[in-house]
């Protein structure tokens, strides 16, 4: 799922762009809006004539526990030898496409097959929620209307586009097809890539990885460069410069005695020290290209997981787990995360989750304790605070 900023529309009334309240005149808003972005009446009635609040999506939305989990744990949940040998298959099957797809986007074959995997498990798996009803009712609720509203819209414009049927369904969120995109991407990268003539994304692969393709080369991939490399690091490294929002030149990692555990440093790219469980854990360094990979997801287990099968795919070893110390159980991390915002820090919600600025504020924390500030927090770190 992609974050994307509000979409505002200049001349609107206020009450267009209201969340929550009354059902009815919500939807009228929202067709209001949709008519002003050129989408015709009777088109936007079609498309809201049967949308309806889910009680189950919002549930969904609420409950995403599974981000929980550590990197290790999350990753061996999602990467099997079964899945490496799959993509394997899956990739000598569809070949001529990826090879396509690399020769015109420079998208590699890893990284579509790594999502393909995780999204809907190479297609098997594209979710059972009716998808109109999903985006408006995201949109309608109060916690992330900024996010939903436009794909609403989105939707909206494909149905008046002949290209959205409302039975449609995918995921709870709204994402559709074997890659699992938005309606907004859809109507800015989908393609055909089968040369039917139609962009199928639940049916066609082919239209499927293409389009997926078109979408990282959109957000700027940068071809034939690096996304992710396991490094080994030393022990007396300086952890406050670790984290994706601490990028520097690879060579200067390399001064600094980090080195890659296959082949060299991609030495003139800028990229982050990323220790998913701390100093004693997997350390990797984030290329450029791996930042373009949380538009697609903006959880940093997912997106670290999803990176690193597609380096598995591509060839590289199984990571080094190390001997981190233990993650701190959710309801742990939300007792962290209530300590961390009395003392001013801004964690969002404390909902469990180590996202960014939860590991920011642990690594502000450990550093003003005298504690090693790799941003992972131990139960020394919660009992300190």
């Amino acid at each position: 799922m992609r974050l994307v900023l509000p979409l505002l529309v200049a001349g609107l009334p206020a009450t267009a762009q209201d969340c929550g309240g009354d059902w009815g005149a919500f939807l009228e808003g929202l067709k209001a809006e949709a008519v002003a972005q050129g989408v015709a009446p009777e088109a936007a009635d079609g498309f809201l004539a049967g949308a309806r609040q889910s009680a189950e999506v919002l549930a969904q939305d609420r409950d995403q526990g599974h981000f929980q989990a550590d990197f290790i744990a999350f990753s061996r949940r999602l990467i099997s030898q079964d899945r490496v040998e799959r993509a394997a298959a899956l990739s000598e099957r569809h070949d001529a496409t990826f090879d396509r797809i690399e020769a015109e986007l420079g998208v590699p074959r890893g990284i579509l097959l790594a999502f393909w995997a995780f999204e809907t498990d190479f297609g098997a798996v594209q979710g059972d929620y009716d998808t109109t009803d999903a985006l408006v009712t995201l949109a309608h609720d109060c916690r992330r209307p900024e996010l939903f509203r436009p794909e609403a819209l989105g939707a909206m414009r494909l149905y008046a586009e002949g290209r959205w049927d409302t039975d449609v369904t995918g995921a709870w969120a709204g994402e559709i097809g074997q890659v699992q995109m938005l309606p907004r991407d859809i109507l800015e990268f989908g393609a055909d890539g089968d040369g039917d003539g139609v962009v199928d994304l639940k049916e066609s692969s082919e239209d499927a990885l293409l389009s997926g393709a078109r979408m990282l080369s959109g957000l700027g991939w940068r071809a034939g460069e690096p996304w992710l490399q396991e490094v080994t690091v030393p022990e007396g490294l300086d952890w406050g410069q670790t984290g994706l929002d601490k990028p520097r030149p690879a060579s200067d990692w390399a001064a600094l005695g980090v080195a890659a555990r296959e082949g060299e440093l991609a030495g003139g790219l800028p990229a982050a020290l990323v220790l998913p469980v701390g100093r004693k854990g997997p350390a990797f360094l984030a290329y450029p290209n791996f930042g373009l990979l949380t538009e697609w997801n903006q959880s940093l287990t997912y997106v670290l997981t999803a990176g690193y099968f597609a380096t598995r795919i591509m060839g590289a070893p199984v990571y080094d787990a190390g001997e981190p110390d233990p993650a701190l159980s959710g309801e742990e991390v939300v007792r962290l995360q209530e300590k961390l915002t009395a003392r001013g820090h801004d964690v969002g919600e404390a909902d469990g989750i180590l996202g960014a600025k939860t590991r920011a504020a642990v690594q502000a924390e450990q550093a003003r304790l005298g504690l090693p500030a790799d941003a992972w927090p131990t139960r020394e770190l919660l009992d300190a605070l």
